[in-house]
């Protein structure tokens, strides 16, 4: 009897860029050159052909997931005589700091609001669920911000809970990059959408275990479907250097931003400042808790050193 190789027993179907971009090439294209300006990130070249080869197939598979998932509940519900108010389709996007997913969920937003049975689409990111700046320097967690210690982990529970029982209206917290700090008194208010997207570094953390023995709830427990955006960490490396280049003739150069004394850095300078960034904080973190959870996403967008996605993972049903 055959003995089974690892390439057999993977839990994910492997397919190259041309193999994923023939699977749609039935599926309409709704985005413009104009779009994908607008929703790209900085430091993340994104066209409109990147759009058609992975995006538009991506947002065909989500749209059968989704219709899939209502008949799942249509079934359910017919099952058990209870008419249940369907409740939104939430979608989690992890990956590293400067890696693009941001870009992703953007793109997949105005994608799936462009479906006919999709039209309301929402999007927030774990961001707003960050602790203040002054607990973070309460606890000692300042140069820790990203790390899953940073966060606000029960809030952003209790906000998935309320999103997936249907409640009409669910608040979080805004944050703005500008002054690197939670807003007081600002949110964002999703209004049961057709699908939510939530986007962060450390969404497919599994459970923490308890001391009874027992589990707690993880943030991926409310998701219907993941993704995780992939790249080898030294192209990530420059990906960020280039962008902290960038920012210092746009958001640093802002007096109010929180960065702004970095805006004055040479080159050189600049560089080192980002380099050390990465190396002892967004590295550590991506190597201790955010690549480890690559192997839990439903689907994963493999980029290549040019930002392009070179080969997409699908979790077997």
């Amino acid at each position: 009897m055959a003995v089974p190789t690892l390439a057999s027993t993977t839990p994910y179907v492997d397919l190259d860029r041309e193999a994923w971009r023939r699977l749609s090439r039935s599926t309409p294209l709704p985005l413009t050159d104009q779009d994908v300006r607008r929703l790209r990130g900085l430091g993340d070249p994104i066209d409109l052909a990147e759009v058609d080869v992975v995006y538009r197939p991506l947002s065909r598979l989500l749209a059968l997931y989704i219709e899939a998932t209502r008949g799942l509940h249509s079934a359910s519900s017919r099952f058990l005589g209870d008419e249940t108010v369907r409740t939104p389709y939430v979608i989690g996007i992890a990956g590293s700091v400067a890696v693009g997913k941001s870009t992703t969920a953007r793109v997949l937003r105005e994608m799936l609001a462009r479906w006919p049975a999709t039209p309301h689409v929402e999007l927030i990111t774990t961001d707003g669920f960050l602790l203040p700046n002054a607990e973070l320097e309460r606890r000692g967690l300042m140069e820790r911000k990203g790390f899953p210690e940073s966060y606000d982990r029960r809030a952003l529970l209790r906000f998935l809970a309320a999103v997936k029982t249907g409640r009409s209206e669910v608040a979080a917290p805004v944050y703005s990059h500008l002054t690197y700090d939670i807003v007081p008194g600002e949110q964002v208010v999703v209004r049961r959408p057709d699908v939510l997207i939530v986007e962060g570094l450390n969404v497919l953390q599994p459970a923490r275990a308890t001391g009874a023995g027992g589990s707690n709830l993880a943030v991926s427990d409310f998701f219907d479907f993941s993704i995780y955006v992939d790249a080898r960490t030294r192209d990530v490396r420059q990906w960020y250097v280039d962008r902290f280049l960038s920012l210092r003739a746009t958001a640093f150069a802002d007096p109010s931003s929180y960065f702004h004394r970095y805006a004055s850095l040479d080159d050189e300078a600049a560089v080192r400042r980002a380099q050390e960034v990465w190396d002892t904080i967004n590295e550590p973190n991506l190597v201790a808790n955010v690549l480890p959870t690559r192997g839990r996403a439903t689907l994963v967008l493999r980029k290549g050193p040019d930002h392009a996605v070179e080969r997409v993972r699908l979790r077997k049903l």
